[in-house]
């Protein structure tokens, strides 16, 4: 009994020092909020796809002017970088495919007033006014927004790193300038009407 009583008195003894000992008692307090931290952290961290695990982390970068061609800088540049914007813009690839659009030979002369008009169009049907990252996007379903033209945007998320937005496939995803978010497309993203107008003439020979 005498050596449980000597040893509790002890204990306590080392407890009250403890606690009277500054240097201690900031280095508890410390390590307390750091495993709250990293627990709160934890918990928040967002859900990784399993289909490509870690797959669309590469594509997240930031968008430089010289990087991606000439007409998807034309069409970023419309938009103020310092509102939300969500921008689907066709690939280099895919102005000249289905527009039919080459920065050498549609940016000289009497030509250059018809190009903006047409990325002026294209970009009312591919910009929404928000920001849409690829984490935003639930995985496997369809949600829809009113494009700035009023063109509704089907848009899902196939894997960690593509989306489809009306049946076009991503190239790239999670581009950044300034609040605006750009997204590169295998494809033109406008409508029917404006699709037949533009569509090539298949007697006209190139140039």
């Amino acid at each position: 009994m005498g050596r449980f009583l000597i040893s509790s008195s002890l204990k306590k003894m080392r407890r009250d020092h403890i606690l009277k000992n500054p240097i201690c008692v900031v280095f508890i307090t410390v390590s307390i909020c750091c495993l709250f931290v990293l627990i709160f952290s934890m918990l928040r961290l967002p859900e990784i796809s399993l289909g490509r695990p870690y797959s669309n982390m590469i594509n997240r970068d930031v968008l430089r002017d010289d990087e991606l061609g000439k007409f998807v800088e034309m069409m970023v540049g419309m938009l103020p970088e310092d509102l939300a914007f969500t921008v689907f813009v066709p690939s280099e690839k895919a102005f000249e495919r289905d527009l039919r659009l080459r920065v050498n030979h549609d940016l000289e002369g009497d030509k250059i007033n018809n190009t903006y008009a047409i990325l002026s169009r294209i970009l009312g049907f591919s910009a929404i006014p928000r920001t849409l990252s690829t984490l935003t996007v639930p995985f496997g379903e369809e949600i829809s927004y009113d494009s700035l033209s009023g063109f509704t945007l089907y848009i899902s998320k196939v894997s960690d790193a593509m989306l489809v937005v009306n049946r076009v496939k991503s190239e790239r995803v999670d581009l950044k300038k300034g609040k605006i978010v750009v997204h590169i497309m295998d494809g033109v993203i406008m409508d029917a009407d404006f699709e037949q107008s533009v569509l090539p003439d298949n007697n006209e020979e190139d140039e």
